[in-house]
Order: structure tokens, then C-alpha cells, then sequence
């Protein structure tokens, strides 16, 4: 009786939100004459920042209250004007000494071309019927007291009823007109992956920089400077046999620290125990060789593929080197594990604390690391510990070894029952009955059952029979294929709000 309660509350209270949506509606309609009319374009801006604040609160409620979650459908907003070599700024052939009104102009078209803002307009307009029709006859039970019998009293009562389905109505509605358009949902992954292309591409650059550096300060100087001593060796060779075996013992530890770096170089690039024997195996190696204390904890059921175990990989190895040369730890724990079709990395270690992004640290390059694969970096790190550091990298496992959400079970026998009755309405009661009413049969049809009505009924039923047999049927192909669709569209709208 309370959650009962609780609804018609919300019912109502939905319903005079869409009553005071009439106010809202009337103030657009007197802004669209000045606007469109005479030119006063500079009123679009506020009129679809108030009808975005109201499709907001549409949503968030819907998501609250109804249980409905409304994506945000919005395309993603125009980057800044950037200055051009000579410190101008141009908006399609004119020139500006300021962003201001190059930024203006481009948010100006952006709100107007995106489909989001006419469907919330759309649904601004209709929400104060649709509301009034589901909602608000939940209000004429108060008349209840005085005329118990009337016919509105008892119509107000049946609504109230019909209550969780006038609620279902009313989410679906909302969700119709403001959910996401596959328009601004493929604008913003495309954005998304602009984005990862640059801080990918930025990342590369300075990996390479980096192995350049290391080649030229270790491995090549070394070789360099057994070039010099193989030189010098040759001209003591008769001179100084001593000397020169002297010599060779150097350039023989110079070749070997040489080869070590070179080693350490390769591992830096990608570690040989990470190609043969996985993730999990690699970072207990890599804990091993750490000066901490590490426990390590796996659980993978599946081996993610090469490009995001080199990602986490060295993600782990560079929080690790954090955790020792910046946060004074002394027991760090890894756990890998994964969840739904998610890679999950959690390492938590006893320092200090205060760890930063913005300050500047590896953190950030974990980040850039990450973002090439969509994965989101999560820190806790309050002053005097403990550092907790978290990183999710989406969709990591392969597609081969998940398995996709089972049918429901009412679904299931809604398909079962469309192939396996179907065929009677729409063949030997449908399509062979109307055969033989074509070709004027009158004998032996004692089993079907639309010979035996009068003449004018016969017809009728034929054409029902066979709608019948075809929504079985249509039900019976359409249910799965509706779920699977409904598979692959969660998965894209997880995988947009990841990019977010």
C-alpha cells in the first residue's frame, strides 16, 4: 500500500510538471514570431538552454522515479575557435579579432542542426497532453467523497488502477522523443576516437622519443666507445700484448652491459614473458623484481587480447614504480580480475598518499595509455594514504569466449508457441480454406472450421486465421532478433558513456 501510494505521488506529480510545461510552451511560441520573423536569432540560444533544462529534469526523473534510464542525445558541442598564424579568428569567410563570436555562432548552428533540440521541442509541446491523458486522472478520486457513484469518480478509479501501466506509458513516451538518435550517438564515438587517435598518436611520439634516448645514452654510446677501444687495442697489440688483453677485458663487460641494456630495451617494449605466458604471469614477475612487498592476485577466465595486455602491463609497472620511488610504500597488492566484459586492475599500496593527475606524474601517461583502449583510470589517494589506484579497459575479452545474455524465459515461450502452432491457423484453417472457397469446393472439408459458419462469417475468419498464423510467426522471428538488437545497443550505450 505504500509503494502504491509512493507512485500515485509521483504520477501526480509528473502530471503537474506537464501542466506547467503549458507555460514553458506558450513562451516559445511567442519567442519563435521575433526569432524567425525579424531576424533576432540571439534568442535561440537561451530558449533551447530552458528547453534542455526541462528535458533534464525529464530524464533524470524518468530515471529515478520511473526506472527508465534517458541517455543524454545531445551531439557533442563545437571545439573553440582557434586563432589562425596571424592571430585572427575566422568563422566561415569573416575574420574576428576574438573567439567570442566565432564560438557563438558555431554553438548557434550546433544547437539548431542537431535533431535533439527540435524531438525535445517535440516533446515539450505534447508532454502537457500526454501527461493529462495518463496522469492527472488519478486526481478525480478526491471527488470520491462527495459523489461516490459519479461516472468521472469511477473513470478516475479504474485509472488508478491501471496506475503502473499509465507509469510504463509515460517512461516509454519520454524515452521515445528523448533518447539518444543514432545520429548523435555515432557523433560521439566518432569524437571519442578522435580524441584517442591524438592522445594515441602523442603517445607513440614520445615512446619513441623515449627509445631513442635510451639507445643514445646506453646501448650506442657503449658501442661507441668499444669501437674506440677495438682502436686501441690494435695499435698495443705489438707494442703491449698486456695492455691490450687488458683492454679486451673491458670491451668484453662493455658488450655485456650493452646486451643488458639492450635486453632491458626490449622488455621496455614489449616483455617475452608477457607474449608466452599472459598478464597474469608477467606481473608476478614484474613483482619479483619490484623492491616492495607484492601480492598479486589473478583472476582471468579468458586471456585478453596482446595490444590491452601490453597496456595493462605496463600501467601495473608503472604504478608500481610510483608506489616506490614517490609514495615511500612498502606492500602493494594487484588484483586482476574481470567484470562483465571488462578488464579490471586494482593496486593498492600503504604510502604516503597524495597522488595527482594533475600534477604532472606517470599518472597521466597511464591515462593516455589507457584512453587508446577506452579504459577509464579511477585514483583515491587522500593525504597520508592509502593509495588506491583502479582501471577498467572495456570490451578486453574476446567476443568468442562471452555469452550473450540468455532469452527470458516468457520470451521464450512466446517463440516456442509461434512455431510450434502457427501453422495451423495460417495453413489447413487459412491459405487451404481459402483455396477451396476460391474453387467453390463444398465436399469434404469436415475439418475445417470456417465451412461450417454461415456464408457471411466464412470470409472473416479465413483473414483472421491467416493474420493469425503470420503475427506467430512474425513474433516467433522478431522476438529473437529484437533481443539481440537489444544486446548489441547496450553494449553501444556502455560503450558511449565510457567515452564520456
Amino acid at each position: 500500500m505504500r509503494t502504491y501510494v509512493t507512485a500515485v505521488g509521483k504520477a501526480l506529480a509528473l502530471g503537474a510538471l506537464g501542466v506547467a510545461d503549458v507555460a514553458l510552451v506558450a513562451l516559445v511560441l511567442v519567442t519563435v514570431v521575433p526569432m524567425f520573423g525579424t531576424g533576432m536569432i540571439f534568442l535561440f540560444p537561451p530558449i533551447v538552454w530552458l528547453i534542455r533544462s526541462r528535458t533534464r529534469l525529464a530524464r533524470k526523473l524518468a530515471g529515478t522515479w520511473l526506472g527508465t534510464e534517458v541517455p543524454v542525445p545531445y551531439l557533442p558541442p563545437p571545439p573553440p575557435a582557434r586563432p589562425q598564424p596571424d592571430g585572427w579568428y575566422r568563422h566561415e569567410r569573416q575574420l574576428y579579432k576574438t573567439p567570442r563570436w566565432p564560438d557563438w555562432h558555431n554553438r548557434w548552428k550546433w544547437m539548431f542542426s542537431d535533431p535533439a533540440t527540435w524531438r525535445d521541442t517535440l516533446w515539450l509541446c505534447l508532454n502537457p497532453l500526454a501527461a493529462g491523458v495518463l496522469l492527472l486522472p488519478l486526481a478525480a478520486p478526491v471527488g470520491f467523497l462527495t459523489a461516490p457513484w459519479h461516472p468521472i469518480t469511477l473513470f478516475a478509479v479504474a485509472a488508478a488502477v491501471a496506475l503502473p501501466w499509465s507509469l510504463r506509458g509515460y517512461a516509454w513516451w519520454t524515452r521515445l522523443l528523448l533518447s539518444p538518435t543514432a545520429k548523435s550517438v555515432l557523433a560521439g564515438r566518432i569524437q571519442r576516437l578522435d580524441r584517442i587517435r591524438l592522445e594515441a598518436a602523442d603517445f607513440q611520439a614520445a615512446e619513441l622519443r623515449r627509445i631513442e634516448r635510451d639507445l643514445h645514452d646506453g646501448a650506442q654510446a657503449r658501442l661507441v666507445a668499444m669501437g674506440m677501444t677495438l682502436g686501441a687495442i690494435e695499435e698495443l697489440v705489438d707494442r703491449d700484448p698486456a695492455a691490450a688483453k687488458a683492454l679486451l677485458s673491458k670491451v668484453r663487460e662493455a658488450s655485456s652491459a650493452a646486451l643488458t641494456e639492450l635486453r632491458d630495451l626490449v622488455r621496455g617494449i614489449h616483455p617475452p614473458v608477457l607474449a608466452e605466458r599472459g598478464l597474469g604471469d608477467a606481473v608476478r614477475a614484474l613483482a619479483l623484481d619490484s623492491p616492495l612487498k607484492a601480492t598479486v592476485t589473478v583472476d582471468l577466465t579468458t586471456r585478453p587480447e596482446s595490444p590491452v595486455e601490453s597496456a595493462a602491463y605496463f600501467s601495473i609497472s608503472e604504478l608500481l614504480t610510483n608506489a616506490a620511488r614517490h609514495g615511500g610504500a612498502n606492500h602493494v597488492w594487484i588484483d586482476i580480475s574481470t567484470h562483465d566484459r571488462a578488464l579490471r586492475v586494482t593496486v593498492t599500496d600503504d604510502g604516503c598518499g597524495g597522488a595527482d593527475p594533475s600534477r604532472g606524474s606517470g599518472l597521466r601517461g597511464i591515462e593516455r595509455r589507457l584512453a587508446a583502449f577506452g579504459g577509464v583510470l579511477a585514483i583515491s589517494s587522500p593525504p597520508g594514504g592509502p593509495t588506491t589506484v583502479t582501471f577498467d579497459l572495456p570490451d578486453a575479452l574476446r567476443e568468442a569466449d562471452l555469452v550473450r545474455p540468455p532469452l527470458p524465459r516468457r520470451k521464450a515461450v512466446v517463440v516456442a508457441l509461434g512455431w510450434g502452432l502457427g501453422w495451423l491457423p495460417l495453413f489447413p484453417q487459412g491459405l487451404v480454406v481459402m483455396v477451396m472457397k476460391i474453387n467453390g469446393v463444398k465436399e469434404g472439408f469436415s475439418w475445417f472450421l470456417a465451412l461450417y459458419l454461415p456464408e457471411p462469417w466464412q470470409w472473416p475468419l479465413i483473414i483472421f486465421n491467416i493474420a493469425l498464423g503470420v503475427c506467430l510467426y512474425v513474433a516467433a522471428m522478431g522476438i529473437p532478433i529484437q533481443h539481440s538488437y537489444r544486446c548489441m545497443a547496450q553494449t553501444a550505450w556502455a560503450h558511449l558513456e565510457l567515452g564520456r
